[in-house]
């Protein structure tokens, strides 16, 4: 089972998270990462984050990487979404 967790930080302290599961393996690794974002933006109502080369970067090393307003293009009221893969 491939697992995301997807977490909200505000001031330092996490105020929100879920844990996106998708078990369609006929997907690609790029697909179930993708869709699973999409599954933690939807449950927090946000729009889809850009990823910019530093967000690749940081994701291609330690699976995990953060998404900040520079992702967004409205304003977010919080001060990143951390995603993180927790399980493949």
């Amino acid at each position: 089972m491939f697992r995301m967790w997807g977490k909200i930080w505000k001031d330092n302290r996490l105020v929100r998270d879920t844990v996106a599961c998708q078990t369609d393996y006929s997907l690609s690794r790029t697909q179930m990462v993708f869709q699973s974002l999409d599954e933690i933006c939807y449950t927090f109502d946000l729009g889809k984050p850009i990823w910019l080369d530093a967000n690749i970067h940081d994701f291609q090393l330690h699976d995990k990487t953060r998404f900040s307003q520079d992702n967004f293009i409205e304003h977010i009221d919080f001060d990143y979404l951390e995603i993180h893969v927790i399980e493949e």
